[in-house]
C-alpha cells in the first residue's frame, strides 16, 4: 500500500493510580479502519504518569508495520514530552532544565523506539470533560488497578 493510501491507526489511552505512587492501571483504545481493540493492566507500585506512558506504549507495541497514527491522551506530561521536551533531554544528555536526571527516562527511550518507524501525531484532550475514548480508557485504566 503506497504511503498515502496508509490507514490510519488511532489510539486513545489513559493512565489511573490510587495513590501516587501506589497501585496503577492503564488502558488504550486502537481502532484502525472498522477494527477495535481495547486493552488494560496495572502495576503493584507505580505513578500515575508511568501509567499514562505505558497506556501509549503498549499500544504502540501492538502495531505490526509502520503506520500513521493519532495518539490522544488527557496527560500533557505525555504530549509535551513527546512533542516539546524530548530532544533538549536528549541534548542535555537525558538531564531536565534543573540539571537533573530525567524521571521516567527508561520509558522516554522506550516511547522513541516504538513511534521511531511510525509517523505519530500526539494529541491532548481535556480529561473527564466528556471525550468518548477518553472517558472509556480512564474506566480501563482503573479497572487495571491491581487490588
Amino acid at each position: 500500500m503506497a504511503e498515502s493510501e496508509e490507514q490510519l491507526v488511532e489510539i486513545f489511552c489513559d493512565g489511573a493510580c490510587s495513590g501516587n505512587p501506589g497501585p496503577g492501571g492503564y488502558g488504550a483504545i486502537l481502532r484502525c479502519g472498522g477494527r477495535v481493540k481495547e486493552l488494560n493492566g496495572g502495576a503493584g507500585e507505580t505513578t500515575n504518569n508511568r501509567m499514562e506512558m505505558t497506556a501509549a506504549i503498549e499500544a504502540l507495541r501492538l502495531l505490526k508495520r509502520p503506520c500513521r497514527v493519532s495518539v490522544t491522551t488527557d496527560s500533557q506530561y505525555l504530549v509535551k514530552g513527546m512533542t516539546e521536551w524530548i530532544t533538549g533531554w536528549q541534548r542535555k544528555g537525558w538531564l531536565n532544565s534543573k540539571k537533573e536526571p530525567v524521571v521516567n527516562r527508561d520509558l522516554w527511550e522506550l516511547l522513541l523506539t516504538l513511534a521511531k518507524p511510525h509517523s505519530v501525531q500526539w494529541k491532548w484532550v481535556k480529561g473527564h470533560d466528556g471525550h468518548l475514548e477518553n472517558e472509556r480508557c480512564d474506566q480501563l485504566a482503573r479497572n487495571g488497578i491491581p487490588t
